[in-house]
C-alpha cells in the first residue's frame, strides 16, 4: 500500500507527465505550422512518450492499491521561436523533469518505500537519455546558427524517428 505522501506525489507526477505530452504536442503544432514536418515529428513521438510515463505512474499507483487522482494540467505555450530556442526549451524541461523525478525518488527513501524506489529507477535512467537526446539537438543546431540548408538538414534527421527511439 502506498502512503499518502507517495501517492500525492505520483499523482502530481502524472499531471507534470501529462503536460510534457501538451507542451511536445504544442511544440508539434509549432513545427508544423513553421514547415519543419521533421522536428514536428520528433515532438509528437515525444509527446506519446510522455504520456507513456504517465500511464506506468497510474498503473503503479493501482498495481499498489492507491487512487488515482487526475489533476488539472496547466495550457501550454502556443508560440516558441526558432528550432534552436524550442530545443533549448526541450532540454530545460527535461531538467525539470529530471529533478520532479529525484525529489520524487528521495521520498521514497524518506518513507523507506522500495518498490516505488526500483520503479524509479526506469525513470532516472530514462531521464538521462531524455537530456542527452535533447543536448545532442541543441548542440547541433548551435553549430549550424542561421544555415537554412544545415537546419533543414537536421530536421530530416531527427524526423526519422521512430516510436521507441
Amino acid at each position: 500500500m502506498l502512503s499518502a505522501t507517495i501517492q500525492k506525489a505520483i499523482n502530481e507526477q502524472i499531471k507534470n507527465e501529462l503536460y510534457s505530452a501538451y507542451l511536445y504536442l504544442a511544440m508539434s503544432a509549432h513545427f508544423e505550422a513553421a514547415s519543419l514536418p521533421g522536428f514536428a515529428k520528433w515532438t509528437r513521438v515525444q509527446a506519446k512518450e510522455e504520456t507513456e510515463h504517465a500511464m506506468k505512474f497510474f498503473d503503479f499507483i493501482n498495481d499498489r492499491g492507491g487512487r488515482v487522482e487526475l489533476l488539472a494540467i496547466d495550457k501550454p505555450p502556443v508560440e516558441f521561436g526558432s528550432p534552436l530556442e524550442v530545443f533549448q526549451q526541450i532540454l530545460e524541461h527535461e531538467r525539470k523533469v529530471t529533478s520532479m523525478i529525484h525529489k520524487l525518488y528521495e521520498a521514497a527513501v524518506k518513507e523507506g518505500d522500495y518498490p516505488t524506489q526500483v520503479m524509479l529507477h526506469w525513470f532516472i535512467d530514462e531521464q538521462v537519455e531524455e537530456e542527452k537526446n535533447a543536448s545532442l539537438i541543441v548542440d547541433q543546431l548551435q553549430m549550424a546558427e542561421d544555415h537554412q540548408s544545415a537546419i533543414l538538414h537536421i530536421d530530416r534527421h531527427v524526423g526519422k524517428r521512430e516510436d521507441g527511439d
